[in-house]
């Protein structure tokens, strides 16, 4: 993995904390969810403010997420709603913790520059015991507060206020007043400033999650199924079809059903083409690879003696795409492909509904060679499915990786699979230059 570090594509974008009174904020915060502290002087920490080397001082992957479902987090600085969520259990995780930051950011903003804000992703399941109780995660609140109780100590005093302006005779009340005094120097004018954080509940419809080997829930839709990425939960569950990754004519009816994807040939504004080449080119380098040839500084000729070199050894996935690369190249035939057939879901892209980011990452794992929408769709299956590879084909994903995605990543994700928000959540054009030299899709180096 140190191959991945180094190029950005592993704890990328971490928010880097080496302040003493950053890290003095932190270990009281860390000390009031879990009763730990760190003893290091500088880290990095992810959206939620897990960090990824407090997690290996203390031997605990999942110390601010025990029992993997309710996701505890620390915030230091509003910044961290740029950086990545590790130890992903759930895909909605992110989203909904760089809402929360963003829609009570200027709040936040004053309550992290004297305080660490520390709080928990809320939900009634505090254990998920059995794959059935993943269906009574329907909402999500989001609860924080200052360590020093900033906020629970303005609502107080809000009451206080209140009373003191209602009440008869509350302006003799000593005590009330004593109250009023000391609270206010903690929280301020809370009458000319008040210190409230709005938006904190979130609905979560389908959603994917790490537990039980990887389920895919879809609750929500007119068809309504869960999708399995290891063996099918042996207990019924409160839905009428449950498939595994095995039952590949299930999911594609599954997709047509609920119009949940497109093929890439048919999508409006991207080269179907060239993204087809794209998808072929990391099939002829995982054959290649496990061949043990040397894959440094390829362009596109020796890619295409690869391919004549190692024809008889490229699987089904691969001729099936020249077919249709062909096709919407020059037309004539068109090739049918059916869902059965190993290549089916390399032609599709999610269609633009709500359930597109999940979809996506589903067909990621249904299309385990295309090694740069696993990495862009599940991080997770890719740093996993990385460490098995052979050194070769490591070295090759990582350079092109950090080549051809990295230097422009809203772009390519855009050409790929619509339009994208980017890190501040805003949906960003394409930088038109650099798409005219590589190709938002991440063309192979020409000679």
């Amino acid at each position: 993995m140190k191959r991945l570090i180094q190029h950005g594509l592993m704890f990328g974008n971490l928010v880097h904390i080496s302040s003493p009174a950053l890290i003095e904020r932190y270990n009281r915060a860390l000390q009031h969810l879990s009763g730990k502290t760190t003893a290091l002087t500088d880290f990095h920490v992810d959206i939620s403010g897990y960090s990824p080397e407090v997690g290996d001082e203390l031997g605990d992957p999942l110390y601010l997420n025990p029992n993997g479902v309710n996701r505890q987090f620390i915030l230091l600085t509003t910044e961290q709603k740029r950086a990545p969520l590790l130890n992903v259990k759930f895909s909605t995780s992110r989203d909904i913790l760089r809402q929360f930051i963003e829609d009570n950011e200027s709040q936040l903003f004053a309550l992290t520059a004297t305080d660490a804000v520390a709080g928990e992703l809320v939900n009634s399941v505090f254990k998920v015991t059995s794959p059935r109780r993943l269906f009574d995660l329907k909402k999500v609140e989001v609860e924080a507060d200052t360590v020093g109780g900033t906020l629970k100590t303005a609502t107080q005093l809000g009451n206080m206020v209140d009373r003191f302006k209602t009440e008869e005779d509350a302006w003799f009340d000593d005590v009330l007043i004593a109250d009023m005094i000391g609270a206010a120097k903690q929280t301020g004018d809370v009458t000319r400033n008040p210190v409230h954080l709005s938006q904190t509940l979130f609905e979560q419809g389908a959603f994917w999650t790490a537990h039980y080997g990887g389920l895919y829930l879809f609750p929500d839709l007119e068809h309504p199924a869960v999708i399995a990425s290891g063996e099918k939960p042996d207990e019924d569950l409160p839905i009428k079809y449950v498939f595994d990754l095995s039952q590949r004519n299930r999911i594609a009816k599954f997709f047509d059903y609920n119009d949940l994807v497109e093929p890439i040939v048919k999508a409006r504004g991207v080269d179907a083409a060239q993204i087809l080449q794209q998808k072929m080119d990391f099939i002829t380098i995982d054959t290649a690879a496990n061949a043990g040839i040397d894959l440094s500084k390829l362009d596109r000729s020796d890619m295409r003696r690869l391919v004549r070199r190692h024809v008889e050894q490229l699987p089904d996935e691969y001729h099936a795409l020249a077919q249709v690369q062909s096709w919407a190249r020059s037309g004539g035939r068109w090739p049918r492909i059916s869902s059965d057939h190993p290549a089916y879901f390399y032609t599709l892209r999610a269609a633009d509904t709500e359930h597109r980011d999940l979809v996506n990452m589903l067909l990621a794992e249904l299309c385990p060679l295309d090694v740069r929408q696993l990495f862009i769709c599940h991080k997770e299956l890719f740093y996993r499915t990385y460490a098995g590879w052979p050194e070769a084909k490591k070295a090759y994903v990582a350079d092109f990786l950090a080549r051809e995605y990295q230097v422009d990543k809203e772009g390519a994700r855009e050409a790929l699979f619509g339009h994208e928000p980017d890190m501040q959540g805003e949906v960003s054009a394409p930088t038109e230059d650099l798409i005219a030299r590589v190709g938002p899709w991440g063309a192979v180096r020409r000679p």
